[in-house]
């Protein structure tokens, strides 16, 4: 397997590693941040015993605002849990990149500087990942699995409203299993960054490093290194808090139809990134379900250049289509013939109208924006 992120004993203005087993990394890509990141960090911050084996890496990305202040304000106040990296604007895949290559905790999770974990679900994760950890030091094997899976809440603070996302359909809890022991996905379920904490090694191993300067990279994260995880168990803990309502949000639909292109960009890049053919004659229930990821990523690329109702999106709709199929027939085809990328590749003006609505519909449902 490759490396693709080395591992510096210092790096980033002097950044300096810790000695010590730490049990988690918990990286927090911050860029004009002031406003949300003392919330964030104060949703990790417990009791001192419980703090010992935690590693918190804020990535100050270039911030013109108080970010960095209130970093490094953390820094004093826990200095053997937060580590401060100030360096030049990147976007938030640098940031990920820069927390990756320092961390030293056996898992590795991102934390997005305008959300929090929950408390209850957060400290149950620590005791679990103790357990594991100090199990596997005394030479007990297969007891750390490669990827953990954990719920993850829709906040949407302005509303008053929340929406928990779950995933015990598809994966038994508390249990260490494969890929090929996962049930199925409903429409609104997907593995996004908010519900993953990989193994430190088998983000590394996958050779996963993110695009600087682009929106949705973590597409990428939670996709990439998924052919790479031998053993998955699920959490049912509602951990990740998820703050949507922001107008400047990536998510935003506004926002997603101005940065339509920096989608595409990534769409693509998750297409071409492995080979679902080989990853099929390992795990075909992985496989199916990265087929269908890719499929997500397509149907809300497609919608979105749907929603700018000009001529341009149309023409950029029917290109993108195109590209795949001139690419990767074999991926186009099975996409063309999925439930979700089929509706939203309708022909004519009816069909175009269809898939708007269904979006319009899914999004009040599922309250994913």
């Amino acid at each position: 397997m490759r490396t693709g992120v080395k591992c510096p004993e210092t790096d980033y203005n002097g950044y300096r590693r810790r000695k010590g087993m730490k049990y988690l990394t918990i990286t927090i890509p911050s860029y004009n941040s002031e406003q949300y990141l003392e919330r964030c960090l104060d949703s990790l911050i417990l009791p001192r015993g419980w703090m010992e084996h935690i590693e918190i890496i804020v990535v100050n990305d270039g911030s013109t605002d108080r970010t960095g202040e209130i970093a490094d304000d953390y820094v004093r106040r826990f200095p053997d849990t937060v580590r401060v990296v100030h360096k030049e604007n990147g976007g938030h895949g640098s940031g990920v990149n820069a927390g990756l290559a320092l961390a030293t905790g056996r898992y590795f999770k991102v934390l997005d500087s305008d959300d929090w974990f929950d408390e209850s679900a957060y400290r149950e994760l620590i005791e679990t990942l103790e357990d594991w950890c100090v199990r596997e030091s005394k030479g007990e094997e297969g007891v750390c699995p490669d990827l953990l899976v954990c719920n993850y809440t829709y906040n949407h603070l302005d509303e008053g409203t929340k929406k928990t996302m779950r995933y015990g359909n598809v994966f038994p809890e508390n249990q260490r299993i494969t890929w090929d022991d996962m049930g199925s996905f409903r429409p609104s379920q997907y593995l996004i960054m908010h519900a993953l904490i990989y193994r430190t090694e088998v983000l590394r191993s996958s050779g996963v490093i993110l695009p600087e300067h682009t929106f949705y990279v973590d597409n990428i994260f939670a996709y990439q290194p998924l052919p790479y995880v031998e053993s998955v168990c699920y959490l049912n803990l509602d951990l990740y808090q998820y703050y949507l309502g922001r107008e400047d949000q990536s998510v935003n639909e506004r926002v997603l139809i101005s940065r339509i292109e920096q989608q595409i960009k990534v769409t693509k890049i998750v297409a071409e990134c492995v080979d679902l053919n080989e990853v099929r004659k390992v795990h075909p229930k992985l496989a199916g379900y990265m087929c269908r990821n890719i499929s997500i990523m397509m149907a809300i690329s497609s919608i979105h250049l749907l929603l700018k109702g000009d001529e341009d999106g149309a023409m950029r709709h029917t290109l993108l289509w195109e590209e795949i199929k001139e690419q990767n027939p074999g991926l186009y085809w099975r996409l063309r013939f999925t439930k979700l990328c089929g509706l939203t590749n309708l022909p004519g003006k009816w069909g175009k109208r269809a898939t708007i609505d269904g979006y319009r519909l899914a999004k009040r449902i599922y309250k994913f924006q």
